[in-house]
């Protein structure tokens, strides 16, 4: 079968990643967002918004996907906007698509906010969940974006008879630039800051993160699972947490990082020290920085998202995903850690993103 890849949100992340890979197995692959990409070899871009079907059925004219790969999302002021403009990104999206009769496989990314409940009750007392995290957890009794994407992607599968997958990764590590969820990359601005300041490197978060086990998601092990899922016959239909396969503590991993960048580590005080805060005013700061080094990109906010670092980092309780039932169906694929946040810096730093 010819593999025709729509990857929603190509300039992300995730979805950046996805579309490297997609290219590299031979398959056809448009990149929709607001601003295509434009830096991927091969990549098709499509230029569409979400929240404009008309504009979006003539973008898609010409497209007929076999695969849709949805891994954008946008943020709002409340819950109830993100439930209301996300849920009909996605309805816009496969209602485009539906005429068409091409879509053989949807494969959705969300994440643990499935588990953890949604930015306005993020790991509330009342809402926390069971670690390690399993697909099999019931939905909580809450509003959550995450939930409505998910019955956009129901709804239409049983209408147009295609199958789908839902993939929850944990914080997903990866390079892209002007990305609101971007943790790997904000520590390391954090971490420059620090160096060319003399400022102290000090965890942001909790103490139940520093001393507590964690996991992440390395995008390009992401971007495996979501091909896995869609063309393996046993995964499809189904929900899967996406993880590296390892686990750590940040008392450990913070010392990595911090000796990567050749600073002194400060872990947990007692105290949470907002990240968010702490870099507030540094925008003339890191625009200096990126002066003195010929970085490409001077300005702090398209390379730090701290907020969500600080929801991340300040979490009451240790998170973690079980992998248990993606190792049954097939999918082995490992990655270290350490080794994702390396790689990313020094993709960073040979991209003249950091000194």
């Amino acid at each position: 079968m010819n593999k025709i890849a729509l990857v929603v949100g190509a300039s992300g992340i995730t979805g950046s990643n996805l579309a490297e890979k997609l290219i590299a197995n031979g398959w056809t692959t448009y990149g929709l967002a607001r601003n295509p990409q434009k830096a991927i070899d091969s990549l098709i871009p499509v230029a569409a918004n979400l929240l404009d079907i008309e504009s979006l059925q003539i973008s898609l004219t010409n497209i007929n996907p076999t695969h849709v790969f949805i891994t954008s999302w946008m943020r709002n002021e409340t819950e109830a906007e993100n439930i209301r403009v996300n849920s009909l990104m996605v309805r816009n999206l496969l209602n485009a698509l539906s005429p068409k009769k091409s879509v053989k496989h949807v494969a959705l990314v969300t994440g643990l906010k499935h588990y953890l409940g949604p930015f306005e009750a993020y790991a509330q007392a009342g809402t926390l969940p069971e670690t390690p995290v399993r697909e099999e957890h019931p939905r909580l009794n809450i509003e959550n974006f995450y939930y409505a994407q998910e019955d956009e992607v129901y709804a239409a599968a049983e209408r147009n008879d295609f199958t789908w997958s839902i993939h929850r990764p944990h914080t997903v590590i990866g390079k892209a630039v002007g990305n609101m969820m971007n943790l790997g990359t904000t520590l390391a601005v954090y971490a420059t800051i620090c160096k060319e300041t003399g400022r102290a490197f000090h965890f942001p978060g909790s103490g139940a993160q520093w001393n507590g086990l964690s996991d992440v998601t390395d995008a390009r092990l992401l971007a495996e699972h979501l091909i896995w899922a869609s063309t393996t016959e046993a995964a499809r239909n189904q929900a899967f947490n996406v993880a590296n396969g390892d686990v750590f503590r940040w008392s450990w991993l913070w010392k990595q990082l911090a000796n990567w960048f050749g600073i002194e580590p400060v872990g947990f005080d007692g105290t949470i020290h907002p990240l968010e805060p702490e870099i507030a005013g540094d925008g003339p700061v890191w625009a200096e920085i990126a002066a003195k080094y010929s970085l490409k990109e001077p300005d702090l906010n398209r390379m730090a998202s701290a907020w969500h670092t600080d929801l991340d980092l300040g979490r009451p309780i240790e998170v973690m995903s079980d992998m248990s039932k993606s190792r049954k169906l097939g999918f082995t694929v490992y990655q270290d850690t350490r080794d994702s946040f390396f790689d990313l810096f020094e993709k960073l730093r040979a991209e003249k993103l950091i000194p």
